[in-house]
């Protein structure tokens, strides 16, 4: 009774009646009878928690604002917080799982830095770079290798695939060079990964 009385403003009294399966009549008859104190208590609760909430941009789950009121000097269980904002529908967002996609091969032999850091070009098809980057998907994770001209940062040969093995890299690059024309005297400074160190490359 007391979250859908604290739900009043947000949804019609028919509504939030039918869909928890209370009678309004039962409704009418426990607001006579006056909010218990632990209801009052979750209410006010309620409020804490909501504002919590927005202020992480509505990131955060049941453990991290329990974590925020707690800090805030306020008494509650982490269970309390979890179901309160279960009934209030206010849910965190997960964070990513982190995808590392430069793994070092150390069978294979590093090229040595011929850019020495500077990530600068005088004129187009000196220095191109290369890396991959993960997507997440419905389907699992997809990974893009790209080859960017540092001249003026566009992306001159790109691939897609659900792998991260060397002939991703050379896909990209070949589209590169395709598009360039195979310029000659070209840099090409990818990172460390074994996908680009490999002899495939």
């Amino acid at each position: 009774m007391a979250f859908i009385h604290s739900q009043r403003e947000q949804y019609p009294l028919q509504v939030l009646c039918r869909v928890l399966q209370v009678s309004r009549s039962g409704y009418y008859a426990w607001r006579r009878r006056g909010l218990s104190q632990r209801a009052q208590a979750n209410a006010r609760l309620l409020v804490a928690i909501k504002q919590a909430h927005k202020d992480s941009r509505e990131t955060y789950g049941s453990p991290r604002v329990h974590q925020v009121l707690l800090r805030q000097g306020q008494r509650c269980g982490r269970h309390r917080v979890a179901r309160l904002m279960r009934l209030a529908e206010l849910r965190g967002v997960p964070r990513r799982k982190f995808v590392r996609t430069t793994q070092r091969d150390t069978a294979e032999t590093g090229a040595p830095d011929r850019l020495e850091r500077d990530f600068t070009a005088e004129a187009p098809n000196q220095n191109w770079v290369s890396d991959i980057t993960s997507v997440p998907t419905g389907q699992g994770w997809l990974y893009m290798a790209t080859a960017v001209d540092l001249y003026s940062r566009p992306v001159v040969g790109w691939a897609w695939a659900t792998h991260m093995r060397a002939e991703l890299v050379l896909e990209a690059f070949t589209m590169a060079c395709a598009q360039r024309g195979a310029p000659k005297d070209l840099i090409y400074h990818p990172d460390h990964g074994g996908q680009h160190t490999s002899t495939a490359v």
